[in-house]
C-alpha cells in the first residue's frame, strides 16, 4: 500500500539554482495531494513525473513562496480540459486572496475549484483508510500544519493457528480476517480473536510548512512516521530564525525527538547554504532516528511502523 513523497521545492523564501520554492507531491494509493504550491510546482511535477491527478491541495499560509505556482496550476489544468474538481484547503482568513490570487489572471475555468477555509484541529478530509487533520504552527502570519493519518490496519492473520483449529483454506480465512466468527461442519465456533491478531498502526505523515519550534507540532507528530519540518537554518542562525518565524535544524531535531518521530524531513533550507547543506544536516545529529535535507526530486516511501 503506497504512501509515498516527493519533494518537489525545498527552498525556503528565495529559490535557487537547485531549489525551487516549497511543495510536497504525496500520493497513496490512487489518491495524489500537494501540500503548499510555489512558484513553478507545475514544472517540478512534469520533471519529476509525479502525474497530475492531484484531488487536493493543502496551504500552509500565504506567503508567496508557498502559494505563487497555484495561478499557473490551475489554468493549466484548465488546458488540459480537466473536468474532476479541485478543493484548495487555507488558513481561515485567507480563502478571499487565494481566489483572488488564482483568478485574478485568466479568469474562470472549466471544472469547479473550491477554496476552503480551515482551522487548526480540525479534520480538513476524511476518507476511507486515512484522514488529513490541521494543526497549530508558530508562523508570521496564520498558519496550520497538516498530518495525514491513515486508520489502524487489521491484525495478521495466523494462518497455521486457522488450520490447526480446523478452518478449511477458503473464504473462512477472509471472513475470521473480517472479524466475522466462521462455523466448521462439526458445529464448532471459531471467533476472529482466536486467529487474528490485535490492530497494527497506520502510518502517520506530518508536514509543518513554515514554523518556529511548538507543543502543537510535537502533539501532532506524536509518532509520526515521517516529520517534514522546516529547518530554513542551521543552529549558528537561532536568533535570525526565531526574529522570522522560522526553525534551525536543531529545534527540528528537537521537536522530531519529542514527538518520538521515525524519520525527519529538513525543509525550507535558506538560500544562504546553496550548494551545501551540510551545516543543515549536522545540526540535527542529535536526532536518534534517520534525519535528511531533502532536495528536489527526492522520493520518500513512508514505511509502516512495524516494517521496522
Amino acid at each position: 500500500m503506497t504512501l509515498s513523497v516527493t519533494f518537489l521545492g525545498t527552498s525556503g523564501a528565495v529559490p535557487t539554482t537547485e531549489r525551487n520554492p516549497s511543495s510536497v507531491f504525496v500520493r497513496r494509493n490512487g489518491d495524489a495531494f500537494l501540500f503548499d504550491a510555489g512558484e513553478a510546482t507545475q514544472r517540478q511535477m512534469m520533471r519529476f513525473n509525479t502525474g497530475f491527478d492531484v484531488s487536493d491541495v493543502f496551504v500552509t499560509h500565504g506567503h508567496g513562496d508557498h502559494v505563487f505556482g497555484l495561478p499557473g496550476l490551475v489554468h493549466t489544468w484548465d488546458f488540459n480540459d480537466r473536468t474532476d474538481p479541485l478543493t484548495i484547503h487555507v488558513p481561515r482568513g485567507l480563502g478571499a486572496g487565494v481566489e483572488d490570487l488564482v483568478f485574478s489572471v485568466g479568469g474562470d475555468v472549466g471544472y469547479p475549484v473550491r477554496v476552503s477555509e480551515v482551522s487548526a484541529g480540525e479534520t480538513v478530509l476524511d476518507f476511507p483508510e486515512f484522514e488529513v487533520r490541521a494543526f497549530t504552527t508558530d508562523h508570521r502570519t496564520a498558519s496550520v500544519g497538516y498530518a495525514l493519518v491513515e486508520d489502524d490496519r487489521k491484525g495478521r492473520f495466523d494462518r497455521d493457528r486457522a488450520e490447526e483449529l480446523g478452518v478449511p483454506v477458503g473464504p473462512k480465512f477472509s471472513k475470521l480476517h473480517d472479524g466475522q466468527p466462521v462455523e466448521l461442519d462439526d458445529g464448532t465456533v471459531v471467533r476472529p480473536e482466536q486467529v487474528v491478531g490485535d490492530p497494527r498502526p497506520g502510518r502517520k505523515l506530518v508536514y509543518t510548512g513554515d514554523t518556529r519550534p511548538h507543543d502543537a507540532v510535537v502533539s501532532a507528530a506524536e509518532d509520526a512516521d515521517l516529520l517534514i519540518h522546516d529547518a530554513t537554518f542551521a543552529n549558528d542562525a537561532s536568533e535570525r530564525a526565531a526574529e522570522t518565524g522560522h526553525s534551525t535544524a536543531g529545534e527540528a531535531a528537537d521537536v522530531a525527538s519529542r514527538a518520538g518521530a521515525r524519520a525527519l524531513a529538513l525543509t525550507h533550507v535558506s538560500s544562504r547554504y546553496a550548494g551545501d547543506a551540510r551545516e543543515i544536516s549536522e545540526g540535527a545529529s542529535g536526532f536518534g532516528g534517520d534525519a535528511f535535507v531533502a532536495h528536489d526530486g527526492l522520493e520518500y516511501e513512508v514505511p509502516f511502523p512495524d516494517d521496522e
